[in-house]
C-alpha cells in the first residue's frame, strides 16, 4: 500500500514539473513567434518567458495547496513528535497528555 502512495505522489510530482515546463516553453514560444512576426528585437521573447515563469509558479501554487492540506493530521490524544511511544516526555520526567500546558508552553518550559 505504502508503494502505491509513493507511485501517485511520484506521478504527481513529475506532473507538476511537466506543467512548469510547457508554461514556460509555451511563453517564450509565444514571444518568439510575436517577435518574428512584428520584426522586433527579443522584447516579447523576454516578456513571453516571464509571464510564462509567473503562470507557472501561480499554478503549481495552486496545484500544491490540496496536496498540502490533504496531509494526514495527528489524531487527537496522540503524543505528538516531543513525546517517545509510551506519552511521556522524551526527558522522562513526567507523563504528558501532549498539549501545550505541560510541554512548554508560552515560555517554552517543561512543567
Amino acid at each position: 500500500m505504502a508503494a502505491m502512495n509513493r507511485r501517485l505522489l511520484a506521478l504527481r510530482l513529475l506532473g507538476l514539473g511537466w506543467y512548469v515546463a510547457i508554461c514556460i516553453v509555451v511563453g517564450a514560444a509565444g514571444g518568439l513567434a510575436l517577435d518574428r512576426w512584428l520584426n522586433l528585437a527579443p522584447l516579447f521573447t523576454l516578456s513571453g518567458v516571464l509571464l510564462g515563469t509567473v503562470a507557472a509558479f501561480y499554478g503549481l501554487f495552486k496545484l500544491i495547496r490540496p496536496l498540502l492540506a490533504s496531509a494526514p493530521a495527528p489524531e487527537a490524544g496522540a503524543p505528538d513528535a516531543r513525546h517517545s511511544a509510551a506519552g511521556s516526555p522524551l526527558s522522562g520526567a513526567q507523563s504528558c497528555s501532549g498539549d501545550a500546558s505541560c510541554c512548554g508552553g508560552a515560555n517554552g518550559e517543561t512543567r
